[in-house]
């Protein structure tokens, strides 16, 4: 099994191979990719000394799966050339996600789609792999009709300019701004660019994917997306209407019986999920469950989960795990 990390020296790229390392997949070549300025340095995993290698090498050793997180634009141009090689593609960008002939796989929801056939999968966003991994099951149960959300996202989904910047500001040192205004003790209304319906693609992100995941375009969905200076994962306010009716000890339980989630609900002992106490883990944290007291079938939840991680690294790399044990 030849495995190829693209863009292994990112900040997903680090953590993918941490995860990597961590659930011990069968590799018996590891192939670390980056662009053409980083050919020829050093970086380690699991113990031993690796050579990166650029994306025409790594063409040419053909490997078995290649774990893309490189940028849209790279993924546009070599995942296909990948994929012609024989190789399967599974990509953390934006690139493939909508596109109707690609599969936006979560393996613990729809990973049963998956073919020998898909050479290029995608990952994915963040935001929405946590959510989706908390109404997947609730959707089944009692048939979704209308999500609100509010996302409170950590700066990691930047990048690491963005760690850079609330480091400097924090510090009280000039610096680069990635954002158009300082992040340290502020909330931007802001995540990714401003679209001609005046949402953010970020927002729309939340919408037309989770339609594509969960198989439903019929859901009404709106979203708020807010960047707030924390760097343990993102958190989400999100309001469930359903067409059918529910009891709130039915939705904990079909949450704790949730592989990769886990409910963290007692107000009286002051337990919710909060980003600081995520990250670093794979599981999706729910918590605030509470019935809308303005509306009689709809409930309220909390949702919080490492976005490096379960929104990215660890969702790919479980991608990879799911072609390995089924023979795809």
């Amino acid at each position: 099994m030849k495995v190829a990390v693209v863009g292994a020296t990112g900040m997903v790229g680090h953590v993918m191979l941490k995860v990597l390392a961590e659930r011990k997949l069968p590799i018996t070549e590891l192939l670390l990719v980056a662009s053409e300025r980083s050919v020829g340095k050093e970086m380690e995993f699991d113990g031993k000394t690796y050579s990166i290698i650029g994306l025409e090498t790594a063409i040419a050793a053909q490997p078995d799966i290649a774990l893309f997180s490189a940028g849209g634009e790279t993924s546009l141009e070599w995942a296909p050339k990948f994929a012609v090689n024989g190789t399967t593609v599974i990509d953390n960008s934006s690139a493939w996600r909508m596109d109707p002939s690609k599969k936006l796989i979560v393996p613990e929801i729809n990973g049963d789609q998956l073919t020998s056939e898909d050479k290029i999968i995608a990952n994915p966003n963040c935001s929405t792999i946590q959510m989706v991994m908390a109404l997947a099951p609730l959707h089944k149960a009692f048939t979704i009709k209308r999500l609100i959300i509010s996302t409170y996202q950590s700066i990691t989904g930047t990048g690491v300019k963005a760690v850079a910047q609330l480091k400097n500001e924090s510090e009280g040192n000039s610096g680069e701004m990635v954002y158009p205004h300082p992040i340290h003790k502020n909330a931007l209304p802001h995540c990714d660019v401003f679209l001609e319906n005046d949402y953010t693609k970020e927002e729309m992100k939340l919408v037309h994917e989770t339609h594509k995941i969960l198989g439903d375009d019929t859901l009404g969905i709106t979203a708020t997306a807010i960047r707030i200076p924390v760097e343990g994962g993102h958190s989400e306010c999100v309001n469930i209407e359903f067409e059918k009716p529910f009891k709130i000890e039915e939705i904990r339980s079909l949450l704790d019986q949730t592989p990769g989630v886990m409910v963290q609900d007692d107000p009286e002992s002051n337990t919710y999920p909060m980003p600081i106490y995520a990250e670093g883990k794979d599981e999706v944290f729910v918590g605030r469950i509470r019935r809308d007291t303005s509306h009689s079938n709809a409930v309220n939840m909390w949702i919080v989960a490492d976005n490096l991680r379960k929104g990215a690294a660890t969702n790919t790399v479980q991608i990879a795990e799911y072609l390995i044990t089924n023979e795809l």
